[in-house]
């Protein structure tokens, strides 16, 4: 089998499995993503994810993870929502998930497929294969960059000319040497639409992300309560942001998700609020089996959906936001606090005496401290 006929083979292969881009990187050559990496840290824009600080390391190079590394074969499957995510914004008594969010995890999904096809492409190439989704310390964006599969925009994420915004990523590191694919350049041009529309400012230049005001990273990554003043950009985000994704004119070419298990599910497109604030533990981990969100465990979940009804300009959700003043999770009181001092005003002056009184968490008693003073917090 030639060369040619032997990469054509893997395609084909990655295309019967479901993976709608397959292109092939070099492994083992110099890049400067780990120079950029290194300075992502440095500059403290990881925030509170310690594990990027902690394998760094590890992750400057794909050799440096694993130095018999020699070829990387980067797979891309489509998750493309059927409708602008951006339209949400404008119901505010819903939640709004990231699109990748709206059906199963796609770590479990993807990883079974890329063991099928590596176990298939080393009977043919022979040599070590190790598989990778982006749970394990590899820079794919860049290697898909590498690989040809998209480029990596302003807003840092992959864009393909092909399917837009919307790709999730898998990679196989083998040892065995593969011709590559030519590296895709940038098509961002002057565009800075991305760039823009972020509402919390996440981006300090082009190709730059500070983590610590990324949406993404703030209802998911971070565990702690949201800064103040960031509270009211996260407007009824709840799980995520597509907002620099979903804005790029490269869009144009995106087409829906076809793998089933990636379309949305009916009842996490735009849930309401209401329903959402009633979430027990059991209630939680019906809705969100083998979802996504499901790992950010229900006081994370609520303490988003808490912040979102605060947002939400409807003193109608007051009545439920109180019930969450009990909760035995501080990380909710906190955020039930805000949430009511925005909502009900009034309503927070007249508990205050007694459940404010009553908190013993530093966080919660400041932020009734803040809420009865009628400042943005006090973090």
């Amino acid at each position: 089998m030639t060369e040619t006929d032997l990469r054509q083979s893997i395609r084909d292969r990655a295309g019967f499995l479901g993976f709608e881009v397959c292109g092939f990187a070099p492994a083992d050559e110099p890049w400067p993503a780990g120079a950029r990496l290194e300075a992502f840290v440095a500059e403290g824009h990881h925030g509170t994810m310690a594990w990027m600080a902690e394998t760094l390391e590890r992750r400057r190079h794909p050799t440096a993870m694993w130095p018999q590394a020699r070829s990387a074969i980067v797979l891309g499957l489509n998750y493309g929502p059927d409708s602008n995510p951006l339209l949400g914004l404008e119901r505010r008594a819903s939640g709004l998930i990231s699109a990748y969010a709206r059906g199963d995890d796609y770590h479990d999904l993807i990883k079974g497929r890329l063991k099928q096809l590596a176990s298939w492409s080393r009977a043919r190439l022979g040599g070590e294969v190790k598989v990778f989704v982006d749970t394990a310390p590899l820079l794919e964006k860049p290697l898909a960059q590498r690989a040809g599969l998209g480029w990596q925009g302003k807003h840092t994420n992959l864009v393909s000319r092909q399917l837009g915004s919307w790709l999730f990523l898998g990679s196989i590191l083998t040892s065995a040497a593969i011709e590559p694919d030519p590296a895709e350049t940038d098509h961002c041009g002057v565009c800075r639409a991305c760039l823009d529309i972020c509402p919390t400012g996440a981006f300090p230049a082009p190709y730059r992300l500070d983590a610590r005001r990324c949406i993404s990273y703030l209802t998911i990554e971070h565990a702690g309560p949201v800064d103040p003043e960031l509270r009211p950009a996260l407007g009824n985000r709840i799980y995520g942001c597509d907002d620099c994704l979903a804005v790029c004119p490269w869009n144009k070419f995106a087409e829906g998700a076809r793998e089933t298990a990636l379309q949305a599910r009916l009842d996490l497109v735009e849930p309401s609020l209401a329903g959402l604030a009633r979430l027990d533990e059991a209630g939680f981990a019906r809705m969100f089996r083998k979802n996504p969100v499901r790992r950010i465990g229900l006081a994370r979940f609520l303490r988003n959906v808490l912040y979102a009804m605060g947002n939400s300009d409807d003193p109608g959700l007051a009545s439920l936001v109180e019930r969450r003043l009990t909760d035995p999770a501080p990380l909710v009181r906190g955020a039930a606090v805000w949430a009511l001092s925005r909502l009900a005003p009034d309503r927070i002056a007249a508990l205050h005496p007694g459940l404010g009184a009553a908190e013993t968490d530093p966080q919660v008693r400041a932020e009734w401290a803040a809420a009865m003073a009628g400042s943005p917090g006090p973090f």
